[in-house]
């Protein structure tokens, strides 16, 4: 009888705690509801309104033959006779649609850009093919748009050049220029197709094309091959005192003129940039990248 009582005490106490566990511990369903009703994304923590910016990426319309890759006579095209005429005032417009309340440009502070746009408004300037004219001081001279920004920058690598060409020497003196990269070929023939497109394709759905993020992400890769590769860490410290320092420098700069969130900022930069400035909008807690085929 007394191990009877014994036995029946025990099972009690055991029965509540089981009841006390399910009363208290909830189920792994009710803990995922409950995080997904209170997890914060990193989003949550920043403003909502972002200020907005358009990428425009651009060949070069005048050919000055600054870049690497260099586009042949026969593909080049002339943006001041028909049918490319046409076209580039088609894509004003099509730009014009993102209503633009800045305007910045890869040119250097003493390019005097708002000076020349006040002069094209009046008339002058209208025979340049160069991209500034024809697409950010249209776009501005349209939209009413008074200013326009310069907003290039050299490269640190340019600064210590200057300072301490030895220091500079020591630490990408050893890039190995001619690295034989395979994947290399596949950027050429990349650039020659792209080449032989623009004279047959209209101007705006090539802007869309070249805009595109697999574009923008294809030409930043670009910069990873090749010479990048080269020993000790040279190539990835030449890049990024070079080329990613000077597109951290433009990104900042365009950060000087950023007043608000209501700013609506217009880019027109080579494509080279634009990949690389994509990158740091689109990461940013300040701006809201706008797609370039988004337009409506």
């Amino acid at each position: 009888m007394k191990y009877f009582i014994i036995l029946s005490i025990l099972s009690f106490f055991i029965s509540c705690t089981e009841n006390t566990q399910k009363t208290t511990s909830p189920s792994s369903e009710s803990i995922e509801t409950s995080t997904k009703d209170t997890l914060k994304t990193p989003s949550h923590f920043f403003p909502e309104q972002k200020t907005k910016v358009l990428v425009v990426g651009t060949f070069h319309f005048d050919y000055p033959g600054l870049d690497s890759h260099k586009t042949t006579p026969e593909d080049q095209i002339d943006v001041l006779k028909e049918p490319k005429k046409s076209e580039v005032t088609e894509l004003v417009g099509y730009i014009k649609k993102f209503k633009p309340t800045k305007i910045a440009i890869e040119a250097n502070a003493n390019w005097n850009a708002t000076q020349k746009l006040r002069e094209y408004a009046q008339g002058q300037h209208r025979d340049k093919r160069d991209e500034r004219y024809q697409l950010a001081m249209r776009t501005a001279t349209e939209l009413g748009v008074d200013t326009l920004y310069e907003v290039n920058a050299y490269s640190l690598r340019s600064d210590l050049y200057k300072k301490d060409s030895l220091f500079l020497k020591s630490i990408t003196g050893d890039v190995n220029w001619d690295y034989e990269d395979p994947l290399w070929e596949g950027f050429e023939n990349w650039m020659a197709y792209d080449d032989k497109l623009i004279p047959k394709m209209n101007l705006t759905e090539y802007f869309k094309h070249m805009n595109s993020r697999e574009s923008h992400n294809y030409g930043y890769g670009i910069y990873l091959l090749g010479n990048f590769k080269s020993k000790n860490n040279q190539g990835a410290d030449h890049l990024s005192i070079w080329w990613y320092n000077r597109n951290l420098r433009i990104f900042r700069n365009i950060i000087g003129i950023t007043e608000s969130p209501e700013d609506r900022i217009l880019v027109v930069m080579g494509n080279g940039h634009a990949a690389i400035l994509r990158n740091l909008f689109e990461t940013s807690p300040n701006y809201e990248f706008v797609e370039f085929d988004s337009l409506e």
